[in-house]
């Protein structure tokens, strides 16, 4: 499954366009990668997603192509959530 798709149907981002430009500005990695929208993800993937003041960190239990909302949460583990200097560049390392 795409990466953006992934996190629009997880619902860790509210909409695929969100997502693709999220990562086309370098905010979102994948098993410490920097990903593209269309980079692919399986169960396993850990990713490190950066947007406005919070950095959230998740593992990707497993892929549905159309959850319900109540099924949603059950796609990932949060591992961690942290509060994050918008103007950072924390990426670069």
């Amino acid at each position: 499954m795409r990466l953006d798709k992934f996190l629009k149907v997880s619902r860790l981002i509210k909409r695929r366009t969100l997502a693709k430009e999220l990562c086309d500005q370098g905010r979102i990695k994948v098993n410490g990668r920097t990903a593209k929208a269309g980079t692919k993800v399986a169960a396993g993937d850990e990713l490190y997603i950066r947007f406005g003041q919070k950095a959230v960190t998740v593992t990707i239990n497993q892929l549905k192509e159309s959850p319900r909302k109540e099924e949603a949460e059950e796609l990932y583990t949060v591992l961690s959530e942290e509060r994050v200097d918008p103007y950072a560049d924390d990426l670069a390392d």
